[in-house]
């Protein structure tokens, strides 16, 4: 799921819809509702965030603080003029990119893709987020591997299964599941539809490592212990 932040409804909705065409979450909040969203939101939802999309905010510099404070995931500057002394500034306020309008939404994934990468081969020991025994789970985007071998998933599945990494070892809830991967923090959660993908994942997850990855208790959540 990404986050766009920008005081103007026409922007949010615009970038939005562009992740949408790509199959990808996206919210939009401007820039007071963002900062209120992000001291409510609980650390396991926050944990399926892939990267902030900042445009035109009165504290950029303030925002990033914010974020940076609570995530690692990648922070992208939209420019609408060419300035160096703003995108220095940006830089310096802990920005990790800054890209100038027009951008496609490809580009922008592909940038928060890199910048995890660059994140993860700094980071001793990998660039995984769970790298025990014979599952590899990617932060970047790839999918997982299991001995070496890249086990193909649905956009979906895969997004589960990178959030499960994210928390391994502690319990996550089928809502906390909803709403990070289809980034919808107000409607109800729809169980089955969470219950359909995880079942299908652990499915075929078995079929290769020969056990479940996925603990599940009922009325409880899942737990990832690798």
């Amino acid at each position: 799921m990404f986050i766009v932040i920008d005081e103007r409804e026409s922007v949010t909705a615009q970038y939005v819809a562009g992740f949408s065409q790509e199959g990808v979450v996206a919210r939009g909040l401007p820039a007071p509702d963002f900062q209120v969203w992000l001291s409510d939101l609980p650390a396991g939802d926050l944990a399926g965030v892939e990267g902030f999309l900042l445009g035109d905010c009165g504290d950029r510099p303030g925002c990033t603080a914010a974020i940076r404070s609570l995530s690692p995931a990648p922070i992208i500057a939209l420019n609408e003029t060419r300035s160096l002394e703003q995108t220095l500034a940006l830089f310096t306020a802990g920005i990790d990119d800054v890209v100038r309008k027009p951008v496609h939404v490809r580009e922008i994934i592909a940038r928060a893709n890199a910048i995890r990468r660059r994140v993860s081969r700094g980071a001793a020991p990998s660039a995984s987020l769970d790298q025990a025994g014979r599952l590899v789970v990617h932060a970047d985007g790839r999918d997982p591997e299991i001995d070496g071998q890249s086990l193909l998933l649905p956009r979906r599945e895969r997004h589960i299964l990178e959030y499960l990494a994210r928390n391994r070892g502690r319990q996550v809830t089928k809502g906390q599941i909803f709403n990070a991967v289809y980034g919808d923090h107000e409607s109800a959660c729809e169980e089955s539809v969470v219950e359909g993908h995880i079942s299908k994942l652990r499915k075929k997850l078995r079929a290769r490592l020969g056990h479940d990855p996925i603990e599940a208790k009922r009325m409880a959540g899942y737990t990832f212990v690798g």
